[in-house]
């Protein structure tokens, strides 16, 4: 049973919550314990069990007990994250909702500032930065939080279009409840549920705040996360960009735009497709060929903005669906990477390095995981598509393929 609160909150935390017995506690407690003195009533934290395996079920139990403010839905099964944010949705009543994850916590601070933002700008969209946390405890800057800085009052995307970029995840947004409503939004099931939920509430606001400091830790390498785990689900992030960008052309056919979503849409593939942490080896190619039909079937009639430098090289090769140039350009570089970089192998594709490792299929700025990102030094990947392919043709640049 869930208790409805006496006043409607200004705000409401979803956390959906499954096998996250060791982090769940540190979650809860950060929400709760930087509520400010006399504004328990503007926030209430409902937190979804989607028949988590573990003792989490319990411990939501103890959690709520005596607590104001903190519901608890139970799932009878198991539906996966997307579907337990709308579970959480569906009773939440306040003005405004963030879903933050359970394995995640926010820094101290982070309420009292996102109460005072969401009361002086009234937003559509509060937008709010966030640091990657590794197993060892090291912090990290995402490799989008640039985007974010010194951006000033409300704006609408047009304003701000470098916002498209910044990693597009459910948990780095405040939205207001009305306007979520007002467009329909709501999560879908399978793996990067974000990728059709995040986009449209960007394109169709208004008003979009930017709260310009850490308000999210972001934990990464946690054994069982979606990012860390080998499985054919990652096959799902086609659906997905399947449904942003019906939506997109439904909605906001916007040539321009489409333009921006389709680079960011291979970027992200391209991360899949290179990270030996989420496809097993011998799903690498039929990954590639999906990419390959998708280009096909969304290129930009006036074609898009390609990458500079080994992306763009990327990019040429989804375009041509030539998996055999793509791989002789993946090891070359790995080869290359573990030459420049001594240690612990980093090549590539393996998601090492700042600007590699994007979780949650999320942050398309962060989907070129090749080192010498946006420097226009290509040097070893033109050389390696130039042997991969024999195409001396394949160096020029170009919009299109």
């Amino acid at each position: 049973m869930v208790k409805e609160p006496t006043h409607a909150p200004l705000l409401s935390i979803v956390v959906p919550v499954y096998g996250v017995e060791a982090y769940l506690y540190q979650c809860l407690e950060s929400i709760r314990a930087d509520v400010p003195a006399g504004e328990s009533d503007a926030v209430e934290l409902i937190a979804v069990d989607d028949a988590s395996p573990d003792g989490c079920g319990d411990m939501l139990r103890a959690y709520a007990a005596g607590r104001e403010g903190v519901r608890v839905v139970h799932l009878s099964s198991n539906v996966g994250l997307g579907l337990a944010r709308n579970a959480g949705l569906d009773v939440a009543t306040g003005r405004y909702v963030w879903f933050v994850d359970s394995d995640d916590w926010v820094p101290p601070g982070t309420i009292p500032a996102v109460l005072d933002r969401l009361r002086q700008h009234e937003p559509d969209v509060l937008m709010l930065d966030h640091l990657r946390v590794h197993e060892d405890g090291r912090r990290e800057v995402d490799a989008s939080s640039h985007l974010l800085r010194a951006i000033p009052g409300v704006n609408r995307l047009d304003d701000q279009p470098q916002l498209l970029r910044v990693q597009h995840t459910a948990w780095n947004k405040v939205v207001r409840r009305d306007f979520l409503d007002q467009l329909e939004l709501r999560f879908f099931p399978g793996w990067y549920e974000d990728i059709p939920f995040s986009h449209p509430l960007l394109i169709g606001a208004e008003k979009i705040s930017v709260l310009d400091r850490v308000c999210y830790l972001y934990r990464q390498g946690r054994h069982g996360a979606i990012t860390s785990t080998r499985s054919g689900r990652h096959f799902d992030a086609f659906a997905q960009y399947e449904r942003l960008l019906d939506w997109v052309a439904r909605k906001h056919p916007d040539e321009r735009l489409q333009a921006e979503l389709f680079q960011l849409m291979i970027n992200h593939y391209l991360v899949v497709v290179g990270n030996d942490g989420r496809l097993h080896p011998h799903l690498r190619r039929d990954f590639f060929h999906r990419a390959a039909e998708h280009y096909r079937r969304y290129l930009p009639t006036n074609g898009y903005p390609l990458p500079p430098g080994v992306t763009g090289l990327k990019h040429r090769l989804v375009g041509r669906g030539d998996w055999l140039a793509y791989s002789a350009l993946r090891q070359a570089h790995r080869v290359a990477g573990r030459l420049r970089r001594p240690g612990p192998a980093g090549g590539v594709d393996s998601g090492a390095g700042p600007a590699g490792g994007v979780d949650s299929g999320a942050g398309p700025v962060a989907a070129d995981d090749d080192p010498g990102r946006g420097t226009g030094t290509t040097t070893t990947g033109d050389a390696g598509l130039a042997v991969a392919t024999g195409r001396r043709d394949a160096l020029a640049g170009s919009r299109r393929p």
